[in-house]
């Protein structure tokens, strides 16, 4: 299975991040998920988001969940872009893209890679 992970402090550019995507034979399925920066945070307005990571533990848990969907669907694909420092409101601070043969497997996949990387990597918010 092919993965990409980046952590960035730098815009994510979402048009150019699907246009660089890959088409891969017998895979029907491409799911692109984009996690934007909400107003609101607890009821609480704000103006952004600071993140901090623990970068090469953030990699290394990012790639035991890629491993383990591997071992769970049948995913041909998985390039992850996370966005790092400040992150005012409206700007897309996760960026997702699953491939695989159907989108059963795409999007079970990429709701378990969120979900576990919310549970487990080492990546900080705090809300300004």
């Amino acid at each position: 299975m092919q993965r990409s992970i980046v952590l960035t402090t730098d815009p994510l550019d979402v048009p150019a991040l699907v246009a660089a995507g890959s088409r891969m034979e017998d895979m029907g399925a491409v799911i692109y998920f984009s996690g934007v920066v909400r107003r609101t945070e607890n009821g609480i307005s704000i103006s952004g988001i600071e993140y901090e990571a623990f970068s090469a533990m953030a990699q290394h848990q990012l790639n035991l969940i890629i491993d383990e969907i591997s071992a769970r669907w049948s995913v041909g694909s998985v390039r992850l872009v996370h966005r790092l420092g400040w992150v005012p409101t409206n700007e897309t601070s996760l960026w997702v893209e699953v491939i695989a043969p159907h989108r059963g497997e795409s999007f079970l996949a990429c709701q378990f890679l969120i979900d576990e990387m919310k549970k487990r990597v080492p990546i900080w918010k705090k809300p300004i």
